[in-house]
């Protein structure tokens, strides 16, 4: 469970300088858990993921270049008139997929002051069933502005094996092997991207406070605001209430565990609360990747979480896809 903590923890990926650190580096070595540099980084996975259930990574190796790139070409197609973003409009019949505009997405019934595209790993007709047929479809892509597509399935593909490889640093904080949120638990790995934009000057809530519903989210907010709460522009709430600023650091990802993550570790890790208001005079835009189990898993606490917290299973078993689908399919207004 998240404790008083009043600050977010900078984790360094990168070791000495060097471009990427014990633990990318490592990161195919079954015996990777020995080496003392990679130990270092995940005894501070563990403490964060038990403090704050928030942290960022610095030294990931996904150029600081692209990450502006992501955020400024995201920009641009927010500043395009309503009827060229619409062009793109997410329904119900498009897979949840596509744009939405300032005040369609919810958050416990109070719409969000933000405006999105919202993408999600292909679901092809039948592959998952009936549990995956409200997720059926392809991504809408703009075509304006151009190299949309190209850009952020590249940023995608760098993220999921980031991801892929922080969460093998988790799994030995938790106490278990490198690979243990692979094959039947994440070795398909699902994931989702919001590509956000809040409007300046707004004291009303960008995004309301939530947590997030997989393993692992990777944050890519604007450098020169301080928009994301734990409650202040990001935000997040630790164990006495207080929200707590996730301030912009250049050249890293804030990263956060959910739902999914919560309950593999039989709650020793939170999937904390959190919200975003932007008061700056700058109209902001922040990236978030999702990354989460296969859509199909049903996901119940690690034995060895189990162990650690009494032998007691804390939670019931999750299928991560029902999860999803029960929250979009409340979670917008057309």
């Amino acid at each position: 469970m998240a404790t008083d903590f009043k600050s977010i923890p900078i984790i360094e990926l990168c070791c000495n300088g060097a471009d990427i650190g014990p633990l990318l580096a490592k990161c195919d070595d079954p015996n990777m858990g020995q080496d003392p540099g990679v130990a270092h980084v995940v005894k501070q996975l563990d403490q964060a993921c038990k403090d704050a259930g928030f942290f960022y990574v610095k030294g990931h190796g996904i150029p600081e270049t692209l990450l502006k790139e992501v955020k400024n070409l995201t920009r641009k197609f927010f500043e395009l008139p309503y009827e060229e973003k619409a062009k793109i409009k997410m329904t119900p019949e498009k897979g949840y997929r596509g744009y939405q505009r300032i005040g369609e997405n919810i958050t416990k019934g109070v719409p969000d002051i933000h405006e999105a595209i919202d993408c999600y790993k292909e679901v092809k007709p039948g592959m998952y069933g009936d549990l995956g047929k409200p997720m059926e479809g392809c991504n809408q892509w703009p075509t304006n502005p151009p190299m949309f597509k190209i850009l952020m399935e590249e940023y995608i593909s760098l993220c999921t094996e980031l991801s892929k490889n922080i969460m093998r640093g988790i799994a030995l904080a938790l106490g278990g092997s490198p690979y243990e949120f692979e094959g039947k638990r994440a070795g398909d790995a699902f994931w989702v991207m919001r590509l956000i934009g809040y409007p300046e000057l707004c004291n009303d809530i960008g995004c309301g406070a939530h947590t997030d519903y997989g393993l692992l989210t990777l944050v890519n907010q604007d450098d020169d605001i301080n928009a994301l709460q734990l409650n202040d522009l990001l935000k997040v709430r630790n164990l006495s209430g207080e929200w707590i600023s996730a301030p912009p650091v250049p050249g890293t990802f804030v990263c956060n565990i959910g739902d999914m993550l919560k309950i593999y570790s039989n709650g020793l890790y939170e999937s904390t609360l959190h919200q975003v208001i932007n008061s700056s005079p700058k109209y902001r835009v922040c990236v978030a990747y999702f990354y989460e189990t296969n859509f199909d898993t049903a996901v119940e606490p690690l034995d060895i979480c189990k162990q650690k917290t009494g032998g007691t299973k804390k939670f019931e078993r999750a299928v991560y896809g029902e999860h999803l689908v029960s929250k979009v399919q409340t979670n917008f207004m057309y």
